[in-house]
């Protein structure tokens, strides 16, 4: 628990979880308290809520390394009685020179042949804080010539005066990871525990540890798979916390990043992730895999779930010259019935108001159209959703000649889109009725890494930064529907991509994914290529 779970993390869930539930067994949750001067209580609060966001419970009580730290101390007891282990007084430079390298072997300490009476009372007063933080550790006694760096004599505790967040300050040494990861496996009955490829040369030495204790269980067995990697993504939790440090992004939930807490931020939905990581498969070669498959998974997904909506990112006011007003002088209201979802009926419909002055996108008009433009512009007929055929008659520049606002006639036969002579039109564009407009804002997402592999070219990943990765839109308008809208919420602005409510601010929603399938562009291209 030292930082948030992220897309990496959703594909082992899946496969642990998935395992457990195909043949019947459990799969527990336990975390690994084992480095109290990186871990908060934040960080297990949030790992448990996007498990659970993910779809998958786990059993409670939820378990920690913490709980066991009592059977582990009395476990290194018992291999330093063995001789099998002997604390170690020299400091961790000294200790990680002494290990030599691939094919180079290590040095024994100094203090590699104290006798296990020594060794054991010197534990007893690193336990009791009687020495200084840093100053001695208990290593495992195994080969320092061994071709696999983790059998050369591993760090089993150090001595850490630090707060822990669960035994507050009960202990001032604590295991390491590899010491408390089979013990705690084995004190729970795990049979299977499934890592990732970079800890299968930890398995000789978890295996090790296992095969010279008396286990309440059988021994379980460590198996390992290849972890996910995403394009344009990464997702080293101390590369992350240096964004987040540095002020980059806005934090743990920043929607640009891989974590989980950001991608349902942003909009993603834990069914897409999860059908992702089923289909990524459980293999034994490491790959990376396209964000574009990724984002693939969302859209289907939202294209069945989302609600349609309307809303103009960069407004221009489109004035309805012919348009009725009422006795009073006002211009008149109507509303039309809009499908909520074409996907799925049941979303039924909404009314939509419609009246004489419009917005719509600035792309949407060109005053002297470029070829194959076939939205609005002088003279020409373009549909508005849902609406009426309308026929550009002039603008109204600003004393720079910028157009500022576009006129229209519109043709009352055709009310509901379609034209009783069945005249095609060669452009359908959304709008929102100006008087009816409810002010939005919108933040639209660049990658946060502009290579596909960030860090390739110079072996930093953040080199690769795209300062750009993120545009802030205020200023924009939409439906009066859309201010019901839940926070969490994901809808489809209509031709312009899936957008999530955030919650925090006033209507401020953030791009999903767009319209386009990239991923069937990217295959398409790689067939041509066959």
């Amino acid at each position: 628990p030292n930082g948030y779970l992220h897309i990496g993390h959703a594909k082992a869930i899946t496969v642990d979880f998935g395992v457990a539930r195909d043949f019947g067994g459990i799969c527990n949750l336990r975390l690994d308290d084992t480095n109290p001067d990186t871990e908060e209580a934040e960080y297990v609060d949030s790992i448990i809520g996007d498990i659970e966001w993910l779809g998958f419970t786990p059993p409670r009580p939820l378990k920690h390394a913490s709980d066991y730290f009592d059977q582990l101390y009395a476990w290194a007891e018992q291999l330093i009685a063995k001789g099998l282990a002997y604390v170690d007084e020299q400091d961790s430079d000294t200790i990680s020179e002494q290990r030599g390298g691939y094919g180079v072997p290590g040095i024994e300490s100094p203090f590699r042949t104290r006798s296990p009476e020594d060794n054991l009372e010197l534990f007893r007063r690193m336990k009791a804080g009687e020495f200084p933080d840093g100053s001695r550790v208990l290593r495992a006694k195994i080969d320092m010539s061994h071709e696999n760096m983790q059998l050369r004599d591993p760090i089993m505790y150090r001595i850490r005066r630090v707060h822990h967040f669960r035994t507050g300050d009960t202990w001032c040494i604590y295991p390491t990871y590899d010491w408390a990861h089979g013990q705690s496996d084995a004190l729970e009955g795990v049979t299977h525990s499934l890592c990732t490829l970079e800890f299968e040369g930890n398995r000789p030495l978890y295996d090790w540890y296992l095969s010279h204790l008396d286990l309440p269980f059988d021994q379980p067995r460590q198996i390992e798979f290849a972890r996910l990697e995403l394009t344009h993504t990464v997702t080293s939790k101390r590369r992350l916390l240096r964004l987040i440090a540095e002020g980059t992004v806005s934090g743990w939930d920043d929607p640009r990043l891989p974590t989980l807490s950001g991608l349902r931020r942003r909009g993603y939905p834990a069914k897409a992730i999860t059908d992702f990581c089923a289909y990524v498969g459980v293999t034994r070669t490491n790959s990376r895999q396209s964000i574009e498959l990724l984002e693939s998974f969302v859209r289907r997904e939202l294209n069945r779930t989302a609600q349609r909506r309307m809303a103009v990112l960069r407004p221009m006011k489109l004035v309805l010259t012919n348009w009725p007003v009422d006795a009073d002088g006002n211009p008149v209201v109507e509303e039309f019935e809009i499908t909520n979802n074409p996907e799925n009926p049941e979303d039924g419909t909404r009314l939509v108001p419609f009246s004489g002055e419009l917005w719509i996108e600035q792309d949407d008009f060109a005053e002297t159209p470029p070829p194959k433009f076939f939205r609005l512009s002088p003279g020409r007929e373009v549909r508005l959703r849902g609406a009426y055929f309308v026929t550009c008659t002039g603008v109204v520049t600003d004393d720079q000649g910028v157009v500022v606002e576009v006129h229209a006639t519109y043709d009352p036969e055709t009310r509901g889109g379609n034209a009783p002579d069945r005249r095609k039109v060669k452009s359908t564009m959304h709008w929102v009725s100006a008087r009816h407009a409810v002010p939005t804002t919108v933040h639209l997402y660049a990658r946060l890494f502009s290579a596909e592999v960030p860090g390739e070219r110079t072996g930093e990943p953040l080199d690769d930064l795209d300062p750009n990765s993120v545009e802030m839109l205020a200023g924009c308008q939409a439906e009066p529907a859309l201010a019901d809208t839940e926070p969490g919420t994901v809808v489809q602005f209509e031709r312009l991509g899936y957008f999530a409510h955030d919650g925090r601010e006033p209507l401020l929603f953030h791009r999903t994914v767009g319209l386009r399938d990239e991923w069937a562009n990217i295959q398409k291209r790689q067939s041509a290529k066959k």
